[in-house]
């Protein structure tokens, strides 16, 4: 999560690229190799709903998915964070959100989740923050962070989200396309990430954008 955006050489948003754009195309190359029954889980975020009061409190506006292009171009629909770099976190975490749905629909044979894994804020995510952030992420939040998550429910540590995400990952009961959260709950997206038209525009337009890119 930048808060401060940054381009690749092709001149294409770190956050949209990293968050979105890789984990789908390694998924896209690796699905035709993997076995019946595997399990797939994509790390999303809750900050893509623009009616998550926590996210709203921190500043975010949910995914302001414009296209795949706009996206690609660090462009987002107006109205959004007074950090763009919220912006670009929030829409790409949605669109691998909605990735996830139309992959466990297009592919039954194999299981595709997602997980909310809680903010884990003693693992660097803003580092580009300034020097005063990012001294108390190293020094007073990993102090605090133990005492606060009996009471805020969406805090979380790398120990806690890695036995989640672990539990998701063995899970053999079969299902798919469920958004858990950080207690490896079932959760519901935003509205319109929840939309089948929504993620499938998303995967369309994303598929597109891929193709362009030059073989090596």
């Amino acid at each position: 999560m930048q808060l401060h955006p940054t381009k690749n050489a092709l001149g294409w948003d770190m956050s949209f690229v990293t968050n979105h754009l890789g984990p789908f195309a390694l998924t896209e190359a690796l699905i035709p190799h993997l076995p019946d029954g595997a399990n797939v889980l994509f790390v999303v975020s809750a900050v893509e709903d623009p009616e998550r009061k926590p996210a709203t409190l921190a500043g975010f506006r949910g995914g302001r998915y414009l296209s795949a292009k706009a996206s690609a171009r660090g462009e987002w629909r107006p109205g959004g964070a007074k950090q763009r770099g919220l912006d670009a976190y929030a829409t790409s975490k949605q669109a691998i959100l909605a990735a996830a749905m139309v992959f466990a629909r297009e592919t039954p044979r194999l299981h595709f989740n997602a997980v909310e894994p809680g903010v884990n804020p003693t693992t660097a995510l803003a580092r580009d923050a300034n020097a005063f952030v990012r001294l108390l992420s190293k020094i007073l939040i990993p102090l605090l962070v133990p005492l606060l998550i009996p009471f805020i429910k969406i805090l979380s540590t790398p120990k806690r989200a890695a036995r989640v995400i672990t539990k998701i990952m063995i899970d053999r009961s079969g299902q798919t396309g469920v958004y858990y959260d950080e207690g490896g709950h079932p959760m519901l997206g935003s509205a319109l990430v929840r939309d089948p038209k929504f993620q499938d525009l998303i995967v369309a337009e994303t598929r597109g954008l891929l193709s362009t890119i030059p073989a090596q």
